[in-house]
């Protein structure tokens, strides 16, 4: 059974339902931010809960094939040895995932503060579909929005 698992499993695979299985929670967060699903199904664990475990599976691969883990490390050194990183797939996919359960975290922060605002969702959506392609961009044009909204400028919320 472990070994269907793994054939299943595959790098591809995880990249595909990684890259699809984030998009219902976008289009949730979206359409329909203050929907009592929206708030259950995006703001629990579930969703880290799954890309945790992709995540782990994917370290876990790397240390069957006998890639060199601690040469993680060496990307704070210079861009060259973040380029050779990224050059093995299973590190690359291992940030990937990082970035989509990353970007999905902002998103939905995002989604519960315009909601607490009553920021009006057709404007909270320009900077959500900012944050799911470039994450700080998007935060930075909400913050701004934010500002007209709260009637307060914050820091540190």
């Amino acid at each position: 059974m472990l070994i269907q698992f793994q054939e299943y499993f595959t790098l591809e695979n995880i990249y595909f339902w990684s890259n699809f299985g984030v998009l219902p929670f976008w289009a949730l967060m979206l359409a329909l931010p203050h929907s009592k699903i929206t708030q259950i199904l995006v703001n629990s664990i579930i969703i880290p809960l799954i890309l945790a475990v992709a995540y782990v599976y994917v370290i876990y691969i790397a240390i069957l094939t006998d890639e060199p883990i601690l040469d993680i490390f060496k990307l704070y050194f210079n861009l060259d040895n973040l380029y050779t990183i990224f050059a093995t797939e299973n590190f690359l996919l291992a940030f990937w995932i990082h970035f989509l359960a990353l970007n999905l975290f902002l998103g939905s922060w995002v989604s519960r503060d315009g909601v607490k605002y009553n920021i009006p969702k057709k404007l909270v959506a320009l900077p959500m579909i900012v944050i799911y392609f470039t994450g700080p961009l998007g935060l930075v044009m909400y913050w701004f929005f934010r500002i007209f909204y709260s009637k307060k400028l914050g820091f540190h919320d």
